[in-house]
């Protein structure tokens, strides 16, 4: 389903995840290596993150000739990084809280919702999977959940945006040659999704309350520990580095 949090959640989550990701990157330094991301400083990281905010401000704003490598490369440059970053996340949630009701912009996920709050949900769990990215820098290791701020709330809509609308896509890699089922059943939330594996696009179902299907995989545990290892963001038996390159996000 397209969520059950309202924006102003979506908003609070941004702002907790800007503190965390501020004080996790300033702690590891910016030519630190983020181990989640093996091809990044903390300074790639953080160039991404701004372009990213600025990027999705500006198809709220409703512009349409958009640079995101200028975004970028003026991030890359900027001798406080860090306060270039919170100045995008600041503006983003201004014009998220600026713009109507019927907010006209593009959407790009499975089964959306509004423009409006799709944008805050997609730029919420954007942010706070870089922000668990610069506290892995700080780390100088994969984090585990309870390492992190991440609520049950959070991670649970988090999971549901990325098996519900990111990996349903048509241009998902996430395929089998034979069909599958893979449950995911986090135990301190009563929701679960079924997604129905096989040669196209996977569909997902989301349910409330215990599952006795005959899964292929199961995963379970808590909605944070299943949120970080979905989005490639902890190391969990079962999720192999199959998952990893099929199930991956990426720019572009």
């Amino acid at each position: 389903m397209p969520t059950q949090l309202p924006m102003a959640r979506h908003l609070d989550a941004i702002r907790s995840a800007m503190v965390a990701f501020v004080r996790y990157a300033d702690r590891a330094g910016l030519a630190a290596a983020v181990p989640t991301c093996p091809d990044w400083t903390v300074r790639d990281l953080v160039a991404h993150q701004g372009m990213v905010h600025r990027w999705a401000a500006a198809l709220v704003r409703g512009e349409r000739d958009i640079d995101p490598d200028a975004f970028e490369a003026v991030g890359r440059a900027e001798p406080d990084p860090l306060e270039w970053l919170r100045d995008g996340a600041v503006a983003l949630a201004d014009e998220l809280t600026r713009a109507p009701a019927d907010l006209r912009a593009l959407v790009f996920l499975h089964d959306a919702p509004a423009p409006r709050e799709f944008w805050a949900r997609r730029q919420c769990h954007e942010t706070t999977v870089h922000a668990v990215d610069a506290l892995a820098a700080a780390l100088g290791r994969w984090p585990t959940a309870e390492e992190t701020w991440i609520e049950p709330d959070l991670a649970v809509d988090g999971i549901d945006e990325l098996l519900g609308g990111f990996l349903t896509r048509p241009r998902s890699r996430l395929r089998c040659e034979e069909e599958a089922l893979l449950v995911v059943a986090p135990d301190d939330a009563p929701d679960c999704w079924l997604v129905h594996l096989g040669p196209g696009p996977a569909v997902t179902e989301r349910r409330v309350g215990p599952v006795f299907a005959d899964a292929d995989w199961r995963l379970d545990g808590s909605a944070a520990s299943l949120y970080l290892a979905l989005w490639n963001r902890a190391r969990r038996p079962g999720l192999d580095a199959g998952w990893r390159d099929r199930a991956a996000v990426t720019w572009g």
